[in-house]
Protein backbone atom coordinates (compact mmCIF):
# COMPACT_ATOMS: atom_id res chain seq x y z
CA UNK A 1 0.00 0.00 0.00
CA UNK A 2 1.33 3.43 -0.96
CA UNK A 3 0.39 7.01 -0.11
CA UNK A 4 1.66 10.09 -1.88
CA UNK A 5 2.96 13.05 0.18
CA UNK A 6 0.49 15.86 0.78
CA UNK A 7 1.21 19.45 1.82
CA UNK A 8 -1.03 22.16 3.21
CA UNK A 9 0.16 25.74 3.62
CA UNK A 10 3.69 24.60 2.84
CA UNK A 11 3.59 22.07 5.70
CA UNK A 12 3.98 18.35 5.11
CA UNK A 13 0.92 16.65 6.61
CA UNK A 14 1.19 13.26 4.96
CA UNK A 15 4.65 11.89 4.11
CA UNK A 16 5.23 9.31 1.40
CA UNK A 17 4.17 6.02 2.95
CA UNK A 18 4.56 2.42 1.87
CA UNK A 19 3.76 -0.76 3.80
CA UNK A 20 2.44 -4.25 3.15
CA UNK A 21 -0.99 -5.64 3.95
CA UNK A 22 -1.99 -9.30 3.93
CA UNK A 23 -5.19 -11.18 4.90
CA UNK A 24 -5.13 -12.37 8.49
CA UNK A 25 -2.89 -9.53 9.68
CA UNK A 26 -4.89 -6.33 10.29
CA UNK A 27 -2.87 -3.11 10.22
CA UNK A 28 -3.59 -0.07 12.37
CA UNK A 29 -2.57 3.57 11.90
CA UNK A 30 -2.84 5.89 14.90
CA UNK A 31 -3.15 9.49 13.79
CA UNK A 32 -5.10 12.73 14.18
CA UNK A 33 -8.31 13.78 12.44
CA UNK A 34 -6.60 15.84 9.72
CA UNK A 35 -4.17 13.13 8.63
CA UNK A 36 -6.84 10.47 8.93
CA UNK A 37 -9.01 12.30 6.41
CA UNK A 38 -6.08 12.77 4.03
CA UNK A 39 -5.46 9.01 4.10
CA UNK A 40 -9.15 8.25 3.56
CA UNK A 41 -9.33 10.68 0.64
CA UNK A 42 -6.44 8.97 -1.14
CA UNK A 43 -7.93 5.52 -0.54
CA UNK A 44 -11.32 6.65 -1.89
CA UNK A 45 -9.72 6.95 -5.31
CA UNK A 46 -8.92 3.22 -5.45
CA UNK A 47 -11.57 0.70 -6.47
CA UNK A 48 -9.97 -2.10 -4.45
CA UNK A 49 -10.80 -0.57 -1.07
CA UNK A 50 -14.11 -0.48 0.79
CA UNK A 51 -14.24 2.48 3.19
CA UNK A 52 -16.09 2.24 6.51
CA UNK A 53 -16.57 5.76 7.91
CA UNK A 54 -17.36 6.54 11.53
CA UNK A 55 -20.53 8.49 10.64
CA UNK A 56 -21.44 6.66 7.47
CA UNK A 57 -25.02 7.17 6.28
CA UNK A 58 -27.32 4.17 5.96
CA UNK A 59 -30.80 3.39 4.66
CA UNK A 60 -32.43 5.06 7.64
CA UNK A 61 -36.03 4.20 6.76
CA UNK A 62 -35.43 0.48 6.45
CA UNK A 63 -35.66 -1.91 9.36
CA UNK A 64 -32.66 -4.08 10.20
CA UNK A 65 -34.33 -7.12 8.65
CA UNK A 66 -35.25 -5.20 5.50
CA UNK A 67 -31.67 -3.95 5.09
CA UNK A 68 -30.19 -7.42 5.49
CA UNK A 69 -32.65 -8.87 2.99
CA UNK A 70 -31.80 -6.08 0.56
CA UNK A 71 -28.06 -6.66 0.91
CA UNK A 72 -28.49 -10.41 0.35
CA UNK A 73 -30.52 -9.75 -2.81
CA UNK A 74 -28.15 -7.20 -4.40
CA UNK A 75 -25.01 -9.15 -3.55
CA UNK A 76 -26.49 -12.52 -4.58
CA UNK A 77 -24.77 -14.05 -1.56
CA UNK A 78 -26.11 -17.32 -0.19
CA UNK A 79 -26.76 -16.03 3.32
CA UNK A 80 -29.75 -16.34 5.63
CA UNK A 81 -31.13 -13.18 7.20
CA UNK A 82 -31.88 -14.89 10.53
CA UNK A 83 -28.33 -16.23 10.96
CA UNK A 84 -26.83 -12.86 10.05
CA UNK A 85 -28.98 -11.05 12.62
CA UNK A 86 -27.77 -13.53 15.23
CA UNK A 87 -24.15 -13.18 14.15
CA UNK A 88 -24.25 -9.37 14.20
CA UNK A 89 -26.08 -9.20 17.54
CA UNK A 90 -29.10 -7.54 15.88
CA UNK A 91 -31.76 -10.20 16.47
CA UNK A 92 -33.72 -8.13 19.00
CA UNK A 93 -33.61 -5.11 16.67
CA UNK A 94 -34.83 -6.94 13.56
CA UNK A 95 -38.02 -4.83 13.27
CA UNK A 96 -36.38 -1.54 14.35
CA UNK A 97 -35.70 1.11 11.72
CA UNK A 98 -32.05 2.05 11.25
CA UNK A 99 -32.74 5.67 12.26
CA UNK A 100 -34.07 4.48 15.64
CA UNK A 101 -31.11 2.28 16.56
CA UNK A 102 -28.65 3.21 19.31
CA UNK A 103 -25.27 4.52 18.10
CA UNK A 104 -23.66 1.21 19.11
CA UNK A 105 -26.13 -0.93 17.14
CA UNK A 106 -25.89 1.39 14.16
CA UNK A 107 -22.16 0.58 14.01
CA UNK A 108 -23.09 -3.10 13.64
CA UNK A 109 -25.38 -2.18 10.76
CA UNK A 110 -22.50 -0.37 9.06
CA UNK A 111 -20.35 -3.45 9.60
CA UNK A 112 -23.01 -5.43 7.75
CA UNK A 113 -22.17 -3.35 4.69
CA UNK A 114 -18.51 -4.21 5.22
CA UNK A 115 -19.43 -7.92 5.43
CA UNK A 116 -21.07 -7.75 2.01
CA UNK A 117 -18.31 -5.67 0.39
CA UNK A 118 -16.70 -7.35 -2.62
CA UNK A 119 -13.43 -5.40 -2.42
CA UNK A 120 -10.37 -7.34 -1.18
CA UNK A 121 -9.30 -4.57 1.24
CA UNK A 122 -11.36 -2.96 4.02
CA UNK A 123 -10.50 0.43 5.53
CA UNK A 124 -12.23 1.15 8.83
CA UNK A 125 -12.28 4.62 10.36
CA UNK A 126 -12.70 4.56 14.18
CA UNK A 127 -14.64 1.26 14.15
CA UNK A 128 -14.84 1.08 17.97
CA UNK A 129 -15.78 4.73 18.50
CA UNK A 130 -19.40 4.26 19.64
CA UNK A 131 -19.05 0.81 21.20
CA UNK A 132 -19.25 -0.16 24.85
CA UNK A 133 -16.94 -2.79 26.37
CA UNK A 134 -19.13 -5.85 25.66
CA UNK A 135 -19.94 -4.63 22.15
CA UNK A 136 -16.24 -4.18 21.47
CA UNK A 137 -15.60 -7.86 22.17
CA UNK A 138 -18.38 -8.97 19.81
CA UNK A 139 -17.20 -6.49 17.19
CA UNK A 140 -13.62 -7.80 17.47
CA UNK A 141 -14.80 -11.37 16.86
CA UNK A 142 -16.52 -10.28 13.66
CA UNK A 143 -13.44 -8.37 12.47
CA UNK A 144 -11.26 -11.39 13.23
CA UNK A 145 -13.50 -13.51 11.01
CA UNK A 146 -13.41 -10.92 8.21
CA UNK A 147 -9.63 -10.63 8.37
CA UNK A 148 -9.27 -14.26 7.34
CA UNK A 149 -10.17 -13.37 3.74
CA UNK A 150 -9.72 -9.60 3.62
CA UNK A 151 -6.92 -7.12 4.07
CA UNK A 152 -7.94 -4.78 6.90
CA UNK A 153 -6.63 -1.30 7.70
CA UNK A 154 -7.91 0.49 10.83
CA UNK A 155 -7.49 4.26 11.15
CA UNK A 156 -7.91 5.59 14.67
CA UNK A 157 -6.70 8.20 17.13
CA UNK A 158 -6.87 5.69 19.99
CA UNK A 159 -4.07 3.20 20.72
CA UNK A 160 -6.44 0.90 22.60
CA UNK A 161 -8.69 0.55 19.55
CA UNK A 162 -5.69 -0.43 17.43
CA UNK A 163 -4.40 -2.90 20.05
CA UNK A 164 -7.75 -4.71 20.12
CA UNK A 165 -7.59 -5.97 16.53
CA UNK A 166 -4.30 -5.09 14.86
CA UNK A 167 -1.17 -7.21 14.52
CA UNK A 168 0.86 -4.31 13.11
CA UNK A 169 0.48 -0.70 14.27
CA UNK A 170 1.99 2.52 12.92
CA UNK A 171 1.92 6.05 14.32
CA UNK A 172 1.45 8.91 11.86
CA UNK A 173 2.07 12.41 13.23
CA UNK A 174 4.21 15.50 12.71
CA UNK A 175 7.32 13.35 13.29
CA UNK A 176 6.50 11.10 10.34
CA UNK A 177 5.30 7.51 9.94
CA UNK A 178 6.73 5.00 12.44
CA UNK A 179 5.94 1.39 13.41
CA UNK A 180 5.16 0.63 17.06
CA UNK A 181 6.68 -2.46 18.64
CA UNK A 182 3.63 -4.27 20.06
CA UNK A 183 4.76 -7.84 19.38
CA UNK A 184 4.80 -10.30 22.23
CA UNK A 185 7.70 -12.75 22.25
CA UNK A 186 10.01 -14.90 24.31
CA UNK A 187 12.26 -11.86 24.74
CA UNK A 188 9.72 -10.51 27.21
CA UNK A 189 10.27 -13.44 29.55
CA UNK A 190 12.98 -11.77 31.58
CA UNK A 191 13.88 -12.56 35.18
CA UNK A 192 11.46 -11.07 37.67
CA UNK A 193 12.98 -8.04 39.36
CA UNK A 194 12.97 -8.36 43.12
CA UNK A 195 11.46 -5.22 44.56
CA UNK A 196 13.84 -3.67 47.06
CA UNK A 197 12.61 -2.23 50.28
CA UNK A 198 11.30 1.31 49.64
CA UNK A 199 14.03 3.92 49.77
CA UNK A 200 13.79 7.66 49.80
CA UNK A 201 15.30 8.53 46.45
CA UNK A 202 15.63 11.87 44.76
CA UNK A 203 15.45 11.40 41.02
CA UNK A 204 14.72 13.62 38.04
CA UNK A 205 14.15 12.33 34.53
CA UNK A 206 15.78 14.58 31.95
CA UNK A 207 14.04 15.08 28.60
CA UNK A 208 14.32 17.44 25.63
CA UNK A 209 11.77 19.30 23.56
CA UNK A 210 12.42 22.11 21.09
CA UNK A 211 16.04 22.39 22.28
CA UNK A 212 14.89 22.84 25.88
CA UNK A 213 15.90 20.48 28.68
CA UNK A 214 12.82 19.58 30.74
CA UNK A 215 13.06 17.72 34.05
CA UNK A 216 10.22 15.59 35.38
CA UNK A 217 9.59 14.08 38.79
CA UNK A 218 8.81 10.36 38.38
CA UNK A 219 5.20 10.64 39.70
CA UNK A 220 4.45 13.08 36.87
CA UNK A 221 5.23 10.47 34.20
CA UNK A 222 2.37 8.38 32.79
CA UNK A 223 4.36 5.89 30.72
CA UNK A 224 7.48 5.57 28.59
CA UNK A 225 7.76 3.91 25.19
CA UNK A 226 10.41 3.01 22.66
CA UNK A 227 9.65 3.90 19.02
CA UNK A 228 12.27 2.91 16.42
CA UNK A 229 15.11 3.39 18.90
CA UNK A 230 13.80 6.71 20.25
CA UNK A 231 12.61 6.91 23.84
CA UNK A 232 9.46 8.97 24.45
CA UNK A 233 8.38 10.01 27.95
CA UNK A 234 4.61 10.63 28.11
CA UNK A 235 3.36 13.25 30.55
CA UNK A 236 -0.18 14.65 30.54
CA UNK A 237 -0.89 13.72 26.93
CA UNK A 238 2.41 15.14 25.62
CA UNK A 239 5.61 13.25 24.80
CA UNK A 240 9.23 14.25 25.30
CA UNK A 241 12.49 12.79 23.96
CA UNK A 242 14.83 11.10 26.42
CA UNK A 243 18.47 10.12 25.87
CA UNK A 244 18.36 7.19 28.32
CA UNK A 245 17.51 3.63 27.28
CA UNK A 246 14.45 1.79 28.55
CA UNK A 247 16.69 -0.45 30.64
CA UNK A 248 18.38 2.56 32.25
CA UNK A 249 15.01 4.18 32.94
CA UNK A 250 13.64 0.92 34.34
CA UNK A 251 16.47 0.81 36.89
CA UNK A 252 16.14 4.48 37.80
CA UNK A 253 12.40 4.25 38.30
CA UNK A 254 12.26 0.89 40.08
CA UNK A 255 11.65 2.43 43.52
CA UNK A 256 8.99 4.80 42.20
CA UNK A 257 6.40 2.17 41.30
CA UNK A 258 7.19 1.80 37.58
CA UNK A 259 6.87 -1.55 35.78
CA UNK A 260 8.29 -2.89 32.50
CA UNK A 261 4.97 -4.15 31.13
CA UNK A 262 6.30 -4.83 27.63
CA UNK A 263 9.73 -4.80 26.05
CA UNK A 264 8.89 -1.41 24.53
CA UNK A 265 6.91 0.10 27.42
CA UNK A 266 7.38 1.14 31.05
CA UNK A 267 4.26 2.19 32.93
CA UNK A 268 3.66 4.14 36.14
CA UNK A 269 1.63 1.65 38.18
CA UNK A 270 0.09 4.48 40.19
CA UNK A 271 -1.65 5.55 36.97
CA UNK A 272 -3.01 2.07 36.04
CA UNK A 273 -6.80 1.89 36.38
CA UNK A 274 -7.66 -1.36 34.59
CA UNK A 275 -6.14 -4.57 33.24
CA UNK A 276 -7.97 -5.44 30.01
CA UNK A 277 -8.11 -8.99 28.65
CA UNK A 278 -9.06 -9.12 24.96
CA UNK A 279 -8.06 -12.73 24.29
CA UNK A 280 -6.04 -15.31 26.20
CA UNK A 281 -2.90 -13.86 24.59
CA UNK A 282 -3.87 -10.20 24.30
CA UNK A 283 -3.79 -7.75 27.20
CA UNK A 284 -3.49 -4.02 27.75
CA UNK A 285 -3.43 -1.53 30.62
CA UNK A 286 -5.74 1.46 30.76
CA UNK A 287 -4.30 4.43 32.62
CA UNK A 288 -6.17 6.93 34.74
CA UNK A 289 -4.80 10.02 33.01
CA UNK A 290 -6.28 13.09 31.37
CA UNK A 291 -5.90 11.39 27.97
CA UNK A 292 -7.21 7.98 29.13
CA UNK A 293 -4.09 6.33 27.68
CA UNK A 294 -3.68 2.59 26.99
CA UNK A 295 -0.44 0.58 26.75
CA UNK A 296 0.15 -3.07 25.81
CA UNK A 297 0.85 -5.72 28.46
CA UNK A 298 2.90 -8.77 27.48
CA UNK A 299 1.28 -12.08 28.38
CA UNK A 300 4.56 -13.15 30.04
CA UNK A 301 4.34 -10.09 32.33
CA UNK A 302 0.74 -10.63 33.44
CA UNK A 303 1.44 -12.93 36.39
CA UNK A 304 4.37 -10.79 37.52
CA UNK A 305 2.13 -7.74 37.51
CA UNK A 306 -0.61 -9.53 39.43
CA UNK A 307 1.91 -10.63 42.06
CA UNK A 308 3.27 -7.12 42.32
CA UNK A 309 -0.23 -5.67 42.77
CA UNK A 310 -1.25 -8.56 45.05
CA UNK A 311 -4.31 -9.48 42.97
Amino acid sequence: MQFQPMYEGGELYLPEIEFNMTPGQPVGIITDLKRKQLVMNQLAEHAGFYLFRVQQGEYMRLTVEELITFLIDVSERKEHAASLMEYFALKEERKVKIKDLSPSKRVYVTLLRVFFAYQPALVLEEPYFYLEEQDRRQFKRILDDLSGDKQILILTSNLEDALISCDVIYRLNESGFHPLDIRDSEEDKQDVHKQDEPNITLQKISTKRNDKVILFNPPEIDFIESVEGSILVHVGGENYDCALTLTELEQRLLNFGFFRCHRSYIVNLQKVREIITWTKNSYSLRLNTSQDAVVPLSRSKLQELKALLKI
